[in-house]
């Protein structure tokens, strides 16, 4: 029966084969007999690559695998080739090859070392081995950190040790500026021509103006004096005002000179029996001009009022020189003396108590009396205290005082001194008195000049060139600035000493002032032996750039600044 149901249907599948080919030529059905052979090795192949990724143990969810007849619907669609695949994103087949075949080129994984895992980690780390390497890591670290800190604690034991900064004031930051007749500073012959000047005294490094005598005094008439009230032909009290805001703006400072008789003959103070009246003038006046803005005074014969009215000069003192809460910053009173020898003005500062003393210590004489002078203030006083100036109020400029030919050493040796340099205005390009100890300041313009006006104006150009760099200079450096004096060289007609301050670079200051070459043997401790030194400064013309200071050549009438570094 079985038998015979098989037969059957083997008969059937033959008879129904030719219908189903009954249309189709015989050499076309070959072909398709052909394709669907080859179809179903490909199937067969991918089938069987997918299995040999595929874990056998992992089976598609039924749920997602895709319909058959969206399956089908795919197997329907024409491979795509060019540039339609590449917009598409579809496959394309290589050419040559039939539609339908499909090379599938399987990569071989590369295997990656991923690290230990949380477990084997833990494993190692309680190994001994792993237990000693790490305490010998963490003992070199210490032994390290240690041994560093060491190190640095012996380098700053055995650094040397960096000297606290002396106490210095404004005053000593720059030069003192003295304008003392300010109807001759300006064409505009007022405080607007002062101001109009301000920009070209910071450039120069002035730290500090002094203006005046302005006030009203009539020649010996200690009843019309009037200290409050400006003179009219200096200008008012607002232009004042103005010239001391803008002074303070650049960092810059007004005293004000109210010496009582400035324009009489009798004295700075009047007589002896208005001293009493004037100096309790004096007081009021003091609080209205602290008031305006001034930052100190300056007063002449300060010898006298001091000796003569003891108390009154204590109160005039307190006055200037105590601070307010307004006011914390330091006023300064300075004295001006006719003395010239340095144990008066020496005794002069200690007895008058004034912050600052100018007088005639440097007034030309015997150059061989300068170093024990200089070194006689330097012993006794703190250099804040110390003033140096050569001319000033009435006495006349300095290169009228030393000559042209001097100004620049006279220049060097200002402004290297220990303490306040202090000029009269013109100094700086050395201007000269005519019939008045006031005379004329000479300021450049842009005219156009020919022959002798146009030397005059490039000589005062190199000369102001000149005073701004030593200004620079001094206020830069510290060994010029609050550096220690020490003297290397002293004859009648030569003078060298340096400055020098902890572990700064040492300046070196040789001034000769004879008319013949000086040859110096400098030695001492603080000069180090085979010490090559630049040339910073030189008031006359030199191409030597560096020079053996332990063997010095100075020119005549020369003044050489020159500077080396701190060897230890």
């Amino acid at each position: 029966m079985d038998v015979d149901q098989d037969q059957e249907q083997d008969q059937v599948r033959v008879e129904l084969q030719p219908a189903a080919n009954k249309d189709v030529p015989p050499g076309q059905a070959e072909h398709q007999h052909q394709q669907a052979a080859d179809a179903d090795a490909t199937e067969a192949d991918v089938s069987e690559v997918a299995l040999d990724q595929e874990d056998p143990g992992d089976q598609e969810d039924p749920a997602e695998q895709e319909d058959p007849a969206d399956q089908e619907d795919q197997e329907k669609q024409p491979m795509t080739t060019g540039g339609d695949a590449a917009e598409t994103g579809e496959a394309v087949a290589p050419e040559g090859e039939k539609n339908g075949f499909v090379k599938v080129k399987m990569e071989e994984e590369e295997e990656k070392f991923t690290g230990l895992n949380k477990e084997e980690l833990l494993r190692v780390a309680g190994t001994p081995g792993w237990v000693r390497t790490r305490w010998a890591l963490l003992v070199l670290f210490w032994l390290g950190w240690f041994g560093m800190l060491g190190g640095a604690v012996l380098i700053i034991l055995q650094a040397p040790r960096c000297r606290d900064l002396p106490t210095t004031y404004w005053w000593n930051q720059g030069p003192l500026y003295q304008v003392a007749r300010v109807q001759s500073f300006t064409d505009a012959g007022n405080f607007q021509g002062v101001l109009s000047k301000v920009d070209a005294l910071s450039r120069l490094g002035v730290k500090s103006l002094v203006i005046g005598p302005v006030h009203v005094a009539p020649p010996d008439d200690a009843m019309g004096l009037r200290f409050e009230e400006i003179s009219p032909d200096a200008g008012s009290l607002e232009q004042l005002k103005e010239l001391l805001r803008a002074t303070h703006r650049k960092g810059m400072m007004v005293v004000l000179d109210l010496t009582p008789n400035y324009q009489g003959s009798t004295g700075a103070w009047f007589f002896n029996g208005t001293v009493t009246v004037v100096a309790e003038k004096l007081k009021s006046a003091l609080v209205f001009w602290f008031d305006q803005g001034v930052d100190g005074v300056q007063l002449s014969e300060v010898e006298r009022v001091a000796a003569m009215v003891p108390s009154l000069w204590a109160d005039i003192r307190a006055i200037v020189q105590n601070g307010t809460n307004e006011r914390p910053t330091k006023r300064v009173l300075i004295g001006v003396t006719e003395r010239h020898s340095a144990l008066d003005v020496s005794d002069l500062l200690s007895s008058t108590g004034v912050d600052l003393l100018t007088s005639r210590l440097l007034l030309p004489s015997d150059p061989a009396e300068y170093a024990q002078s200089i070194w006689s203030l330097y012993s006794a006083h703190a250099q804040s205290r110390l003033a140096w100036n050569v001319g000033g109020w009435g006495q006349g400029h300095m290169a009228s005082l030393v000559g042209p030919a001097l100004l620049r050493l006279y220049q060097v040796l200002l402004f290297t001194l220990p303490g306040t340099p202090v000029f009269n205005y013109g100094d700086e390009i050395g201007l000269t008195d005519q019939d008045s100890t006031f005379p004329r300041m000479l300021w450049d313009s842009d005219e156009e000049l020919n022959g002798t006006l146009q030397e005059e104006r490039e000589r005062r150009t190199s000369s102001r060139s000149f005073f701004r760099r030593l200004s620079e200079l001094r206020v830069k450096e510290r060994s010029l600035l609050v550096g220690d004096l020490v003297p290397l060289f002293n004859s009648s007609s030569s003078l060298a000493y340096m400055r020098v301050w902890d572990q700064s670079v040492r300046y070196l200051v040789a001034i000769n002032w004879a008319e013949q070459e000086a040859e110096l043997e400098l030695n001492h401790q603080a000069l180090p032996p085979q010490t090559m030194a630049d040339v910073v400064l030189a008031t006359n013309a030199t191409a030597v750039d560096r020079v053996n200071p332990a063997r010095l050549r100075v020119g005549a009438r020369e003044a050489l600044l020159l500077k080396f570094p701190y060897a230890g």
